[in-house]
């Protein structure tokens, strides 16, 4: 039931931040995920470990979708945030996948090359989702598509890896 509970936070999160970005409403993603992440940490008694676990992941995916729309991969909507920074909208996203890595995805810790492939479909198909939403300012091309397959490769075995680290340094 745990594992059901988190999957469905998850996706009312990642649905209320695209969402609120294709339809001007830029704080409804962020105002979402952190009642995610706070149900998400009431819910843990590792707490400690998550709220750390989801400002790293935070601050990667910033990094990480800020260089993706540096080299033109994708424009998302933007309210606040100057190009090419990743706007607030999407950082709650990351943060919101955070609160997964622990519980419905801890099945793939120690599996990186199976993480890897999930990565590799699962990113790109999330950024598709969010463009047929209007969450970007044009349609992902095949090149785009590509480029976020092997990005997306990388970042999901990264923040599994991260937070075995973070757990096993906040429990020690």
């Amino acid at each position: 039931m745990r594992m059901f509970v988190n999957v469905v936070a998850f996706q009312l999160g990642w649905f209320a931040s695209l969402m609120g970005a294709a339809r001007g409403l830029p704080w409804l993603g962020p105002v979402a995920v952190m009642l995610v992440l706070a149900w998400h940490l009431f819910r843990n008694p590792g707490w400690r470990a998550e709220v750390i676990l989801a400002l790293a992941t935070g601050v990667f995916g910033f990094l990480f979708d800020s260089a993706l729309i540096a080299v033109g991969v994708f424009s998302p909507v933007r309210q606040w945030m100057p190009a090419p920074l990743s706007p607030l909208w999407m950082i709650s996203l990351w943060v919101n996948f955070a609160t997964l890595l622990n519980v419905s995805l801890r099945w793939l810790q120690g599996r990186y090359l199976l993480a890897a492939l999930l990565g590799a479909v699962g990113g790109p198909a999330a950024y598709y989702a969010g463009a047929q939403m209007g969450a970007t300012l044009e349609t992902l091309r095949m090149g785009s598509i590509l480029v976020l397959s092997l990005a997306w490769s990388g970042a999901v075995p990264a923040v599994l890896y991260l937070a075995k680290v973070i757990d096993k340094r906040v429990r020690s």
